[in-house]
């Protein structure tokens, strides 16, 4: 899969790591809410990582309180077995990985 921020910029899936990156997850704190889980999926996330208004992930400024780690340079998620739908269908180099990327690096490369 090839993709594209601009003509002459072309990235494939297989560019982005995203245990080197963690954008995604420090995006915004209004990204990471609830959809689609069931009752059983969200009383499987610590209630430490949980919004206040339970609609998402606790986030402290725009980064989801569940990543840990340096941005751009080694992180992981807390709750990486658990974590929400938002969470898992963020794949690395679709549009919101590098819009993510865009917003915090200045490049989605």
């Amino acid at each position: 899969m090839t993709l594209s921020l601009s003509a002459s910029h072309e990235f494939t899936s297989h560019d982005f790591d995203c245990q080197s990156c963690g954008a995604c997850c420090a995006y915004s704190a209004e990204w990471p809410r609830f959809s689609l889980e069931t009752d059983e999926e969200l009383e499987q996330i610590p209630a430490d990582h949980v919004a206040a208004d339970l609609g998402g992930m606790r986030c402290e400024n725009d980064r989801c309180t569940a990543l840990e780690g340096t941005l751009g340079k080694s992180v992981a998620c807390k709750v990486y077995d658990v974590r929400p739908i938002v969470c898992r269908t963020c794949m690395p180099g679709d549009d919101e990985c590098l819009m993510a990327r865009q917003r915090l690096f200045g490049t989605a490369a």
